[in-house]
C-alpha cells in the first residue's frame, strides 16, 4: 500500500483532571526519525510515545508535540522559605528600628525580596496519565495514518498512469526492435550501392549475414523483458501492505538501468527519442516515491 510520508494531525481531548493536546506533523525523511516536545515533569512517558509512533510509522521525519495540563488541586505545591522569610524579617525590624520607625514591616514588604514562595514539582503517577493519554495520542496517530493513506491513493494513481504510458512506450520500442535487421540490411546495401556505383553485384546472403550481426550487437529483447518484469513487480509492491518506498526506489534504479542500455544500443532516432520519453517518466516517478513512506 502506498503511504505519503508528509501529513498532519492535532487532536485535543479532556479527561478529568488532564487536558491532553497532541499536534504530529510528518516528513520527508530516508529513516525514522521523531522529534518529540512533551510537557515537563512528564518525561516518563517519552519512550512509550515514541514505542506507539513506531507502530504506525514506519520511515520519515515526525514531529510531535504533547501537552498534558494537569487541573488538579493536588498537582499545584507551593513551598515556603520560612527561614530567609524569618530572616528578611529581622533585617527590616532591625532597619525599622535603626531609623527610628515604629510601623510594622508588612507582609508586601518581605515578599517583595522574591524567592521566599517557590513551587514544588510533584511526583506524576505515570501509569496513570498514561491509560488516559493512550486514547487520546491513538486517535492522533489514527487521523494521521488516514491523511498519509489518502495522500498515497493520489499517489499511486499518479503511479498507475505513468507506469501505463511506460508500459505503451515500452511495446513501441519492442516493435521498433523488430524492425533493426530490415533496417540494418538495407543500411549496408545503401553504403556498398553508393561505393560502388552499381558495378558490384550485391551478394544478399552475405548482406543478410552482416546485417544479422549488427542487429545481435544492437539486440535488447532481455531489457525489454526485464523492464516489463519491473513493471509488474512495481505495481505488485503498490498492492503490497509493507511499506514501499524504499523497494520501489531500488527498482526505478534498475528501470532506469535498462533503458540506458536500450539508449545505448538503440540504431533507430524513433526509438530513442521513444527511450527518452521513457526515461522522463522514470525521472518524475522517481521524485514522487521520495514522499513514499
Amino acid at each position: 500500500m502506498i503511504k505519503s510520508m508528509t501529513a498532519y494531525a492535532r487532536v485535543e481531548q479532556q479527561v478529568a483532571p488532564f487536558t491532553f493536546r497532541i499536534e504530529v506533523r510528518t516528513y520527508n525523511s530516508r529513516h525514522l526519525d521523531v522529534a518529540l516536545k512533551l510537557t515537563h515533569g512528564f518525561e516518563p512517558l517519552e519512550e512509550r510515545i515514541k514505542t506507539r509512533i513506531a507502530g504506525t510509522v514506519a520511515r520519515g521525519r515526525v514531529e510531535i508535540r504533547v501537552i498534558i495540563q494537569d487541573e488538579s488541586e493536588a498537582s499545584t505545591v507551593f513551598e515556603v522559605n520560612l527561614p530567609r522569610a524569618k530572616a528578611y524579617h529581622r533585617a527590616l525590624c532591625d532597619l525599622n528600628q535603626a531609623l527610628g520607625k515604629s510601623d510594622p514591616v508588612a507582609m508586601e514588604t518581605v515578599l517583595a525580596t522574591g524567592g521566599l514562595i517557590q513551587t514544588v514539582e510533584v511526583e506524576k503517577d505515570v501509569d496513570a496519565v498514561w491509560r488516559q493519554l493512550q486514547p487520546c495520542l491513538a486517535k492522533a496517530l489514527a487521523d494521521l495514518d488516514a491523511m498519509r493513506r489518502v495522500e498515497g491513493a493520489n499517489l499511486a494513481e499518479d503511479f498507475k498512469q505513468r507506469l501505463a504510458a511506460i508500459e505503451t512506450m515500452l511495446a513501441e520500442i519492442d516493435a521498433q526492435a523488430g524492425q533493426v535487421p530490415e533496417m540494418y540490411r538495407q543500411r549496408l546495401v545503401e553504403r556498398i550501392e553508393a561505393l560502388t556505383h552499381g558495378i558490384v553485384e550485391i551478394d544478399q546472403t552475405r548482406i543478410a549475414q552482416e546485417a544479422a550481426l549488427l542487429a545481435d550487437r544492437s539486440d535488447i529483447s532481455e531489457e525489454i523483458v526485464r523492464a516489463r518484469s519491473h513493471i509488474q513487480q512495481f505495481r505488485s509492491l503498490m498492492a503490497d501492505d509493507a511499506p514501499a518506498g524504499r523497494p520501489l526506489n531500488f527498482l526505478l534504479q534498475e528501470f532506469n538501468r535498462e533503458f540506458n542500455t536500450m539508449g545505448s544500443k538503440s540504431g533507430k532516432a524513433s526509438m530513442s527519442h521513444t527511450i527518452v520519453a521513457v526515461k522522463s517518466e522514470l525521472e518524475k516517478l522517481r521524485e514522487q516515491v521520495q514522499n513514499v513512506e
